[in-house]
């Protein structure tokens, strides 16, 4: 019976374990998520920008995407947006990053 309620415990605080990594990892891709819906279009010279939020340290930025019509003046020039979020799980070091595509946002018309 000490064997069968030792083991139990084993199986049981390897859940725990589990369900933390996956509520860490969650929060992960909230936030990186939340941090990409943050811009809709990207500023001409791009965006750089890092921070801390909830036990989690994120960066993200941006760099011009190559496209054909990037030559073109008309074309609405792309923006690779990727966020990476940083976080410690039991003494490990985990991240996760995601990548998007948003237009650069272009002048106001008459502005300088």
């Amino acid at each position: 019976m000490a064997l069968s309620l030792g083991a139990l415990y084993k199986v049981m605080g390897n859940s725990a374990r589990q369900a933390g990594h996956l509520s860490s990892q969650e929060g992960a891709v909230l936030l990186a998520e939340s941090l990409l819906s943050a811009y809709s279009t990207i500023p001409a010279d791009g965006v750089s920008d890092a921070g801390t939020s909830a036990g989690f340290e994120w960066q993200v930025s941006s760099a011009p995407y190559p496209t054909p019509a990037n030559s073109d003046t008309r074309a609405v020039r792309v923006h690779e947006l990727r966020a990476v979020v940083q976080w410690a799980d039991g003494g490990r070091a985990r991240s996760f990053q995601i990548a998007s595509l948003r237009p650069e946002r272009r002048p106001l018309e008459g502005a300088r």
